[in-house]
């Protein structure tokens, strides 16, 4: 994890557990130690006190997308409510939306079930308008969202967002209260402690090196050590492309984020944002905002970084930082000299449609899920639930959700793959650099 993260900075010191050593036999392993791995684990214990289960963290708990992100736990599925319609029907759309208010509700409920410290509050969702044209598009997702019969999403005009956050770029508002702000790796490490109190033996900086079928279930190979499971859960997400049973399902995106020294209250005042509510632009590479519990702006989204093949080092991207930096100026040109204090990336899985997918690897024996789309704090909490049930075989309403079993759509191999991914980003980029300039009307 790149060492200037905020998240890092400010989480209480930590020892990883030891690794894997020797050979171990359990019911379930679980690769993975971020959400989803560790909710899965969390649930099943829950349910099957009885059960053996361990989880295999190639680095540390949190050390992916889990410990990276802004903290949003929020009620967005996929890329946007109009795209998740046009794939997969509107009935389909108005069923994520209503599992995304469960998993943001769910989030609460667990850190109070477990005692999290992890900075928890609940202030709201905006989604500004920073553009005619964003406008228009964020008055048809509402649109979209009233006529499924989805409840508690409002238009905010510019003056009404102005109140509540003041830019001089907003025209308008998405606003809706189901969204909660955290420290995402407080909240991942609380999750560890959590599972550990149920008796799951997690093993850290502990990679999986090679995965064999056997009779009685899966050969986990790692270095120093061998685990046997009867059943086996790739909870990987953006790193499943290095796995082969789960290798074109997704790809990895990287994502970055900047985070300002503490605003005074001088700097505060002409911005407002009293309610502290979390920000997304309308763009297609959003842009994401939020105050962290001292008072800095966290600001990321905006470019992305695609990898080649099985490389993850794209922690830091000084040109998107740049952008970043400058982009919090025009959003709030009042903070003028304000320093940057920490800037780091990470990356967030992207299936070909924009929209997450769980279900069996080959048989009942093996379960994946992945593809939140960089908004997987409330959906991959919430993933655990669907994991469990699908490990223990049961069917459930959980289950019957039309994005478990999906046929995925495959990403091609390299060196197509990568090629696609960029020009997926280019298009994106051309038609944001269209509608910031603004030329529909609203």
């Amino acid at each position: 994890m790149e060492p200037k993260s905020y998240w890092r900075l400010t989480a209480d010191p930590y020892t990883p557990n030891p690794p894997l050593m020797g050979e171990a036999r359990v019911d379930v392993a679980i690769i993975g130690g971020g959400f989803t791995g560790l909710s899965a684990a969390l649930h099943l214990k829950e349910a099957e006190p009885g059960l053996q289960v361990a989880v295999l963290e190639q680095a540390e708990v949190g050390e992916g997308a889990s410990g990276r992100n802004a903290g949003f736990a929020m009620t967005l599925f996929g890329l946007t409510l109009s795209m998740t319609a046009l794939r997969f029907g509107r009935q389909a759309a108005a069923e994520a939306h209503h599992y995304t208010e469960q998993a943001v509700d769910y989030v609460g409920e667990l850190i109070a079930r477990y005692g999290i410290a992890c900075d928890y509050e609940r202030p709201g969702f905006l989604r500004v308008a920073t553009s005619p044209a964003y406008v228009r598009r964020i008055q048809k997702e509402i649109e979209l969202a009233h006529l499924l019969g989805l409840a508690g999403i409002e238009w905010l005009g510019a003056q009404a967002v102005r109140e509540q956050v003041n830019s001089p770029r907003y025209l308008g508002a998405w606003w809706e209260p189901r969204c909660a702000l955290l420290h995402p790796l407080r909240y991942v490490r609380g999750l560890k402690q959590a599972v550990e109190s149920l008796s799951v033996h997690i093993y850290e900086r502990t990679p999986v090196r090679v995965i064999e079928r056997w009779p009685g279930g899966f050969l986990l190979r790692t270095p120093r050590g061998i685990l046997r499971a009867e059943k086996l859960v790739f909870a990987t997400n953006a790193y499943s492309h290095r796995l082969p049973l789960v290798r074109r399902k997704q790809v990895p995106a990287f994502t970055y984020i900047v985070v300002t020294e503490p605003l005074s209250s001088d700097q505060l005042a002409p911005i407002g944002w009293r309610n502290r509510q979390g920000i997304e632009d309308a763009r297609h590479l959003v842009h994401y905002y939020r105050l962290t519990p001292d008072n800095r702006l966290l600001m990321g989204g905006g470019d992305v970084g695609i990898p080649f093949g099985g490389r993850m080092d794209l922690d830091e991207n000084k040109r998107i930082f740049r952008e970043l930096e400058a982009y919090i100026l025009e959003v709030f040109p009042s903070l003028k000299g304000v320093r940057i204090e920490c800037r780091w990336g990470g990356p967030v899985s992207v299936t070909v449609d924009m929209a997450p997918a769980l279900g069996y690897v080959g048989d009942r024996r093996a379960v994946y899920a992945l593809g939140c789309i960089g908004h997987g704090v409330a959906l991959t909490t919430m993933n655990g639930q669907i994991v469990r049930d699908l490990i223990l075989e049961r069917r459930t309403p959980l289950t019957e959700l039309f994005f478990v079993h999906r046929r995925v759509i495959p990403w091609p191999p390299e060196p197509l793959r990568f090629a696609i991914g960029h020009l997926i980003r280019g298009y994106m980029r051309l038609e944001d650099r269209i509608l910031d300039r603004g030329p529909a009307s609203p």
